[in-house]
C-alpha cells in the first residue's frame, strides 16, 4: 500500500535529557539504537513510514548540528530542512508543509516524531490511511493512542461521535485536547472510554493546515511564506528567528478542535514514547550480560565486555557511556533531566 500524494514530515529535534548520558545535545535519542535492533529510532521511523510513503515524500526537519548524522543514517533521504535554531513543532511542521504545498498543492501531510517506537507497522499504516481519507475532506486529523493505563505523562484527546466516513470507519470527531492530568483525573478519563493519548501525530491537507495557520497565527504564516519564497535549500536565519516559538497543539489543534474541525483515528497499535529510563526498561531488549542479584527490573546499559554487577537494588538503572556513568533507579527517572545542566554548571559542557 502506497498513499498517493501523501508526504511525511519528521521533526527531529530535542536533546532527550531524561536519557542522559546516552542522549546528548550532539547525539540526541532519535539517533540512538535504544532497542538493540541495530537501527536508531530515526531509522526505524523511516523504515515504518516508507512502507506506505514514497521515500522522496519523506521530509526531515532538524538543526544544523544533527544534519550530518541524519544524512549518514538516512542515505535515501532527499528532503532535509535545516533549522537555524529550534522554534518548536509548529514552525518546523509549518515550513515543511509550505514547501510541500509549493510543489504539490493540496497534498496531504502527516507529522510523525523521530523518536517514537511502533512495532505493529501494519496496524499503524491502516490508521494513517484512515487519517489520510479524513484529511482529504478538510479536517485536521490526529491519531490517538489507546491508553494502556491512567498515565500522567501524556496529554489526552477527548473523542466525540463517529464521523460516519466509509473510508475511515473508526474516525471520530474531537471534542477537545487536555493537558497532562493528575492520576485521579487520568483514571476518570479512562473510565469514560472517550479519551486517548495525544502522541503528537497530525495529518491534514497542506492548504487546510496553512489556512488554519493564517487564521490562528497570521504573523507565523506570513513568516513561512517569506521563507518559502526565498528558499534555495537554506532557511533565512533572520526570518526564522522572528517566528513564534509554539507547538502545533497550541497553534492549531486546540483552537481548531474547539471549532469542530479536528477528527481522531484511534491507534490500536503498540506505541512507546521512550521518554526516560523507566520507559526504556519496559521494552524488550537483548539479554544483558550484567549479573543481577536480588535486583528485579534493573536496567544496565554498558559495554558488554565490562562485568557489571547489581546487588539488592530492584529497579536500578546503570548507564556507562565510557565518558560518564549514571547510577539511579527507575523511580528517579524523571529527575535525570536535571543532570546535564548540573554538569555544565560544574564546568563540564562536554557532558551536555
Amino acid at each position: 500500500m502506497t498513499l498517493e500524494s501523501f508526504h511525511a514530515v519528521i521533526p527531529a529535534g530535542g536533546a532527550g535529557t531524561r536519557l542522559w548520558p546516552l542522549s546528548r545535545t550532539t547525539r540526541p535519542k532519535f539517533l540512538l539504537d535504544l532497542t538493540g535492533s541495530g537501527r536508531s529510532l530515526l531509522q526505524q521511523t523511516w523504515d515504518r513510514l516508507t512502507t506506505f510513503v514514497e521515500p522522496d515524500h519523506v521530509h526531515v526537519v532538524t538543526g544544523a548540528k544533527h544534519a550530518e548524522a541524519i544524512r549518514e543514517q538516512l542515505p535515501e533521504l532527499t528532503h532535509l530542512v535545516i533549522e537555524p535554531e529550534g522554534r518548536d513543532s509548529m514552525p518546523a511542521i509549518g515550513v515543511a508543509a509550505a514547501l510541500i504545498h509549493r510543489d504539490d498543492p493540496g497534498a496531504v501531510v502527516g507529522s510523525f516524531a523521530a523518536d517514537h517506537l511502533i512495532q505493529d507497522v501494519e496496524t499503524f499504516a491502516r490508521a494513517v490511511a484512515e487519517a489520510d481519507a479524513v484529511a482529504r475532506t478538510g479536517k485536521v486529523v490526529t491519531i490517538g493512542i489507546e491508553p494502556t493505563g491512567p498515565s500522567t505523562a501524556f496529554g489526552y484527546i477527548e473523542a466525540g461521535d463517529p464521523l460516519g466516513l466509509d473510508a475511515a470507519p473508526h474516525a471520530l470527531d474531537v471534542v477537545g485536547f487536555v493537558e497532562k492530568p493528575d492520576a485521579d483525573t487520568a483514571a476518570a478519563y479512562l473510565a469514560t472510554g472517550r479519551y486517548r493519548w495525544n502522541a503528537g501525530m497530525f495529518v491534514a491537507r497542506t492548504d487546510v493546515l496553512l489556512d488554519h495557520l493564517a487564521e490562528q497565527k497570521p504573523a507565523l504564516r506570513a513568516g513561512l511564506d517569506r521563507l518559502v519564497d526565498g528558499y534555495d535549500g537554506t532557511l533565512d536565519a533572520e526570518v526564522w528567528s522572528s517566528l513564534e516559538k509554539v507547538a502545533i497543539d497550541h497553534a492549531i489543534a486546540e483552537p481548531v478542535a474547539a471549532a469542530g474541525g479536528v477528527a481522531v483515528v484511534p491507534g490500536e497499535f503498540d506505541w512507546f514514547d521512550i521518554g526516560d529510563f523507566a520507559a526504556l526498561a519496559t521494552l524488550p531488549r537483548p539479554a544483558s550480560s550484567a549479573l543481577l542479584v536480588d535486583s528485579e527490573d534493573a536496567l544496565v546499559l554498558a559495554d558488554p565486555g565490562k562485568p557489571v554487577t547489581v546487588l539488592g537494588i530492584p529497579g536500578a538503572v546503570v548507564v556507562d557511556t565510557g565518558d560518564a556513568l549514571l547510577v539511579t533507579t527507575a523511580e528517579h527517572a524523571q529527575a535525570v533531566k536535571q543532570l546535564p545542566g548540573a554538569w555544565a554548571e560544574r564546568g563540564r559542557p562536554d557532558l551536555v
